[in-house]
């Protein structure tokens, strides 16, 4: 504990844990995670909380907020460590309890919940499977077994005693089931001891609480993977469709100044979500908000009055839109926009009473600082940063980009620049992201193209059709057309910056990761003589087995996906799937995956690799037998970093 505490304040102070004698390589550098995240006050302001890495696993430290000492470090022994967290009342924490398993690309949760006072005593195991006797270098007290998964719905502040947990039960193999019908439980935050509140309705269950922290809202998907909406009256959940609200892609995201109305995304016709007001009793609705282009991607809640005051936008850069500009936080987070020129400023934890804020601000060249704001001596002061040993003035710029495709579709990305380099016939790199539905590539900090950035390439993201963020018409786009239209998008953002004189058309290279490492080769073989090389990370390259193996089959939700996003018909698999088609290639490769991937299952890539060697087409290759679906060590992703950085600097002649 004392090494510990030695190492945290020598991190606190921006200290760099590198040895002056073994600097680190570029790769390390940006391979790191951030020294600090989640960082949070607690309800009246005492304490400062955040999470911390020691030996590759999290820590949660808490702090004095006002001499920044630290106080408590909460950790666990052997593979565990602390997870998501949350203040439950003036003193007291409550965290999940993750595992840290080798064949994992993410810690495993099995629902454990602790809780303990900011200066460390009175630990208890709060909820989850295990009972007896004391856990073994924790010091926590374990209580009444449950066989379910715990998340924490309403922390329930302003309550001494209480809280409000989502359990979701495990099916008969104790595994986590999201299909399964859920419960609210009411815990004691400090025996352990639960009241079963309300189950769900419905499957994959994501509930919601008013002002008072009242059980009032769930959405989930039925067995079509349609979303269904409930509200809860009188004990009973009710189906919002004899609202007829006629809104699709339905969001619940908070009350409004009275009980019976809510804040609500929603859309209509495909078109991007709009924010809405209304009233649970008659149905009525009330639009306050849409852009024209794009999806809110995220909402701002008052904390002190729980209502909606901002929805953040991102068709290019990120703006904020306010519900309310007399809003006390409106006006605050505008205050924080203007003292902090050049960031994006997000409030992100604050005081019971509001006096007090921990602010986050990041750019696209700067990965982001914590900030500590007084509102009543109007003082803001800097608390920490995510990574510290990354120099902001040495980062590259990141600009927004639009251009038209083949068949006249207006596609959205970026473009990475690198630093102190005339944008003129640069090498590029395309780098097309995962998903590819419900996601999309976002202005702000991207470590990878900062690398590759650093090394003097260009990196282009595309926001094809088929991505998340710009309304479900533009995402049901790309629907079955993942080896079409989908690349064609990609392939035509490659050449409108060529066109544009800011690359040079003999030097590009395409490096993708999931689905794109999936577009990495199948763009590759329709534009043979576009790509000079190609890096598939974790990639799909015979879609037909993903009806077959990996996690997505699974589930039943899972195979309806897929019929709905990729359809059934064989031939059409086949025409889009690389495997079949390496015939077609002329780029360099590069393959990683990871041994233990359930989302691309390591058969993804020995599929391809038998292709590959019937027409004895070289290849690179680079597994990493203990890990999954993308790389979950800094030790592993700075391999992979530093395989593919020096990949692409002999393909593109660096």
């Amino acid at each position: 504990m004392k090494l510990f505490r030695l190492l945290a304040l020598t991190l606190l102070v921006g200290a760099s844990n590198a040895s002056a004698s073994q600097p680190l390589t570029q790769a390390q550098l940006f391979s790191k995670g951030a020294a600090f995240g989640d960082v949070k006050i607690s309800p009246a302001g005492d304490y400062i909380s955040a999470i911390t890495k020691h030996d590759g696993k999290n820590k949660l430290l808490i702090l004095d907020a006002k001499s920044k000492k630290i106080i408590h470090a909460v950790f666990f022994a052997d593979n565990a460590q602390v997870g998501n967290y949350a203040w439950a009342n003036d003193e007291r924490i409550v965290l999940q309890k993750e595992y840290l398993k080798g064949w994992q690309d993410h810690p495993l949760y099995y629902g454990e919940l602790m809780a303990v006072n900011a200066d460390g005593s009175k630990s208890t195991y709060l909820f989850g499977y295990n009972s007896g006797e004391q856990q073994t270098g924790s010091h926590l007290k374990k209580n009444t077994p449950i066989q379910a998964s715990a998340f924490i719905l309403d922390p329930l502040p302003n309550d001494e005693r209480y809280m409000l947990v989502n359990a979701v039960p495990w099916n008969n193999s104790h595994t986590l089931d999201f299909e399964l019908h859920q419960d609210v439980y009411r815990v004691d935050i400090y025996k352990g001891t639960r009241k079963r509140i309300a189950g769900s309705p419905i499957g994959q269950a994501r509930f919601m609480t008013d002002h008072e922290g009242q059980l009032r809202f769930v959405t989930g998907e039925d067995k079509n993977n349609e979303t269904q909406v409930f509200y809860r009256k009188d004990g009973d959940w009710l189906n919002t469709d004899k609202l007829r609200l006629e809104l699709d892609d339905f969001t619940p995201i908070s009350f409004a100044e009275d009980k019976n109305s809510i804040y609500a995304a929603g859309s209509t016709a495909g078109q991007p979500q709009a924010v809405y007001k209304i009233n649970l009793e008659n149905g009525e609705k009330q639009q306050l908000i849409q852009d024209a282009s794009v999806d809110p991607s995220h909402f701002w809640i008052n904390g002190q009055t729980k209502q909606l005051y901002a929805v953040e936008f991102e068709n290019g850069y990120p703006t904020y839109a306010f519900i309310d500009s007399e809003d006390s936080h409106a006006k605050l987070l505008k205050q924080l926009l203007g003292a902090l020129p050049g960031h994006q400023v997000q409030i992100v934890s604050e005081t019971r009473d509001s006096d007090k804020f921990i602010v986050f601000a990041f750019n696209d060249r700067d990965p982001g600082n914590y900030y500590l704001f007084d509102s009543r001596k109007l003082k803001l002061e800097y608390f920490a940063s995510a990574k510290q040993w990354l120099d902001p003035e040495l980062m590259a710029e990141v600009k927004p980009v639009e251009f038209h495709s083949r068949d006249g579709k207006l596609i959205h990305g970026y473009l990475t620049l690198p630093h102190g380099i005339e944008a003129k016939q640069l090498p590029l790199v395309v780098n097309p992201h995962g998903g590819p539905h419900y996601v999309r590539d976002a202005w702000g900090f991207d470590p990878q193209s900062q690398l590759l950035a650093s090394q003097g390439m260009a990196v282009l993201q595309v926001n094809f059709r088929g991505s998340g963020g710009y309304g479900e018409a533009f995402q049901a786009a790309g629907y079955q057309k993942w080896g079409t239209e989908v690349q064609q998008d990609i392939i035509d953002g490659t050449r409108y910056v060529i066109e544009q004189g800011l690359v040079d058309k003999d030097r590009i290279c395409i490096v993708g990761g999931s689905f794109g490492g999936y577009s990495a080769l199948q763009s590759a073989e329709l534009a043979p003589d576009l790509f000079k090389c190609a890096v598939g990370f974790a990639g799909v390259y015979d879609l037909k087995l993903m009806f077959e193996e990996g996690d997505v089959s699974d589930r039943r939700t899972g195979i309806s996906y897929l019929k709905q996003v990729l359809g059934e018909d064989a031939n059409t698999l086949k025409a889009m799937s690389p495997v079949y088609h390496v015939d077609k290639l002329k780029a360099k490769l590069l393959l990683i995956h990871g041994g233990e991937d359930d989302r691309a299952p390591i058969a993804q890539l020995e599929s391809l690799e038998k292709s590959l060697k019937a027409h004895n087409y070289p290849y690179q290759k680079l597994v990493m037998d203990d890990e999954g679906h993308g790389f979950y060590k800094d030790e592993h992703r700075a391999k992979y970093y530093s395989e593919m950085l020096s990949f692409l600097k002999t393909n593109l002649k660096l």
